[in-house]
């Protein structure tokens, strides 16, 4: 059924099963990269690209998303940062010592937004993080598939990160 047929009740039935499915992916990649030894946390801060101080952009913390009830305001979002993840683990190389760090994005579909696209091409451009993948779903039920997006907006498939 075409959007603009649905009746706002069933646009908030079909908001959602939407959020709730976003928010269960995101909790699947972050089993994925866990189990395949990276080291996660949810990442808590954002770009902003608004306003006279930052028009060129400037990583700020994320802001705390609120929902009013009758009972009063409560925080509805803690973890509203971009991208979700950042992940590490320790290089395994003899001679070498450190960590390797990515930063990870889930997306359902796998598409970014304008928006998100430009906030990706600042963190590469300013050396926030040298890797950052999009994790969508694959075709089979369950396969994670992780896109490597690179400097100039570039997809790389299929990235292994084990």
């Amino acid at each position: 059924m075409a959007r603009n047929n649905l009746t706002t009740d069933e646009r908030k039935v079909t908001g959602k099963k939407s959020k709730g499915a976003g928010a269960r992916f995101e909790l699947k990649v972050r089993h994925d990269l866990e189990n395949k030894g990276w080291i996660v946390s949810k990442w808590a801060n954002n770009v902003e690209f608004e306003g006279e101080l930052c028009p060129n952009g400037k990583l700020i913390p994320a802001k705390t998303k609120w929902m009013f009830t009758k009972q009063g305001p409560r925080p509805a979002g803690l973890g509203s940062g971009f991208p979700d993840f950042v992940a590490f683990r320790k290089i395994r190389h003899p001679g070498l010592s450190g960590y390797h760090v990515i930063a990870v994005e889930s997306k359902v579909n796998g598409i970014l937004s304008k928006d998100e696209k430009e906030k990706v091409e600042w963190l590469l451009e300013n050396d926030v993080f040298e890797v950052i993948l999009v994790a969508s779903k694959g075709e089979k039920r369950g396969d994670i598939l992780y896109e490597q997006i690179l400097k100039g907006g570039k997809r790389k498939e299929n990235e292994k990160i084990n």
